[in-house]
């Protein structure tokens, strides 16, 4: 469900689950951390993208139900962790709707392209979730003060609206969205660029990053002893919605 290609030199990495709209389950994720890590030191660069009409609808809450929330977190944290310890640039292609956990994770990416049918959705909070992927200290550096109604909102953004956020940095037609995704990669990796100097001097400290992981696994942690995020999971899986995946 996890798909590795190379073009141009520039690992592409597919989430192909497009039937569950590419949702994650924890050895998916696992995967991702895996292949980001693994690429990331071969390749010039590391393109991520979706299969179908999702970038990725977030964590699978069908297999989540009943498992440790603080451990599917921390999966969560690795994945963006992974990101932040390559030195080559890592680029999210966002295709369409990218929910939760896998919204939060490309807020790490140095880049981030979408689609006109692109779009953000944290469902988190009512679902009786806690946000992850350091995404209480990515957000805020990105959309400023707007980052708070953004998740206690739970509202979809649109393509339009998540590049006027910041959340994406360009919209590039679909057909074009993978060649501009690599292109910009092998440009900011062209011989004689420091880039590797300049990703450890811009990107978001890992001192703060791991900083706000252990604030997010402590409130995994509140959640999920009050009950309330079984619960939310509970109603979702119940009600048989697919379109509130986190």
């Amino acid at each position: 469900m996890i798909d590795v290609t190379e073009r141009d030199e520039v690992a592409v990495i597919t989430i192909s689950r497009p039937e569950k709209l590419n949702a994650l389950t924890s050895a998916m994720r696992a995967d991702l951390a895996a292949a980001v890590r693994e690429h990331g030191k071969s390749a010039r660069g590391v393109v991520v993208t979706g299969t179908g009409r999702a970038f990725s609808a977030g964590e699978d809450l069908h297999e989540a139900v009943g498992k440790s929330l603080v451990a599917e977190v921390e999966t969560f944290h690795d994945m963006t962790r992974a990101v932040l310890e390559t030195q080559v640039p890592v680029v999210a292609a966002v295709n369409g709707l990218a929910v939760g956990g896998a919204a939060e994770w490309t807020l790490c990416f140095d880049l981030r392209l979408g689609t006109p049918e692109a779009g953000y959705f944290l469902p988190e909070n009512h679902l009786g979730l806690s946000i992850s992927n350091a995404s209480s200290y990515l957000l805020p550096r990105l959309v400023g003060a707007r980052a708070l109604r953004l998740v206690l909102d739970s509202t979809r953004v649109t393509a339009a609206k998540a590049h006027a956020l910041g959340l994406l940095d360009e919209i590039v037609a679909p057909e074009a969205l993978l060649d501009t995704a690599v292109a910009r990669v092998r440009h900011w990796t062209a011989p004689g660029t420091a880039t590797p100097v300049h990703l450890a001097l811009l990107r978001p400290s890992l001192e703060e990053v791991e900083r706000a992981f252990r604030a997010e696994t402590e409130a995994a942690v509140q959640v999920e002893e009050s009950g309330i995020a079984q619960a939310g999971m509970s109603r979702f899986v119940n009600r048989g919605d697919r379109s509130d995946r986190d």
